[in-house]
């Protein structure tokens, strides 16, 4: 598994955010001063330009009104629909690498 912020999987992880953070009426500001971050430090966490951590995930889900159970669930559902969508690779390609 490539460790990396442009994942599929961790923009699935930071478009949730974003989306749970908008529909709960808190704003990029707010939810700044709530971590003790400036906005612009904040946003790139949104923008998936920084990785967060576990302890900041739960922060922000605690924000939210979620548990991170809750947040990890919504998370899980989200993640195991976009793999269903993608379609079937083997694990052995044909396409050679470039050099």
């Amino acid at each position: 598994m490539k460790k990396t912020i442009y994942s599929d999987e961790y923009s699935i992880v930071t478009g949730l955010l974003k989306e749970l953070r908008t529909a709960s009426g808190v704003t990029q500001i707010q939810m700044a001063e709530y971590l003790q971050l400036n906005q612009s430090l904040f946003s790139k966490y949104e923008r998936g330009e920084i990785r967060l951590d576990i302890i900041q995930l739960r922060t922000i889900a605690r924000r939210l009104g979620l548990t991170l159970p809750q947040f990890s669930e919504m998370l899980e559902q989200r993640l195991t629909g976009a793999e269903a969508k993608q379609p079937c690779r083997s694990k052995s390609s044909t396409r050679r690498k470039p050099l």
